[in-house]
């Protein structure tokens, strides 16, 4: 069975995106798009349907499904209560309900490779509530936001999170942490 990776970009302050649901703060940032801050090699990505939304407005992924092809050639699930259009003959699927009745359903799709967990943190958060999720990789960035999608929103105890690599790419902490559940 593969890893679920938790790995997303986020402000000083721990927000995903601003209150406007944008990611303009984070494109800014001087060195966001070197190859090391690349996401896994995921066989699914998993992600709300906020996330979802912004994704396809900014590549136009229903208009060129080239674009979408290129961006993410693996497998996308998506959590939502809504009906949601998805790029014609992409393979996105719509998952409602808990993420922890989806994980056989997730795992079965995955088989021995990464799910990627996008965003947000709601769905992150469901992950940890499972007991499901394996490493969390967070790219820090030199922005302080206030206020906006939270990078988690679900508590976690530091007896669960392992600090195993620390790494600098140009202006970002890049911060990979373990998980591991205690017996409750």
């Amino acid at each position: 069975m593969g890893r679920i990776v938790y790995e997303t970009a986020t402000s000083f302050d721990g927000y995903l995106a601003d209150e406007q649901h944008s990611l303009d703060w984070l494109f800014a940032v001087p060195g966001g798009e070197d190859p090391q801050l690349a996401p896994p090699k995921a066989a699914v990505q998993v992600m709300g349907s906020t996330t979802y939304e912004w994704v396809l407005r900014e590549l136009g992924g229903l208009e060129n499904m080239n674009v979408w092809n290129e961006a993410m050639p693996s497998t996308v699930v998506v959590f939502t209560t809504r009906q949601l259009a998805a790029p014609e003959g992409a393979d996105v699927q719509f998952f409602s309900g808990d993420v922890a009745d989806a994980l056989p359903k997730l795992q079965e799709l995955a088989g021995d490779g990464i799910i990627w967990v996008v965003g947000g943190g709601g769905i992150a958060s469901q992950f940890i509530a499972a007991r499901a999720l394996d490493e969390m990789v967070f790219s820090v960035a030199p922005v302080a936001l206030g206020a906006g999608a939270p990078l988690l929103t679900h508590r976690l105890e530091s007896d669960q999170a392992t600090l195993v690599k620390v790494q600098q790419v140009g202006q970002f902490a890049r911060l990979t942490y373990e998980l591991s559940y205690p017996e409750e």
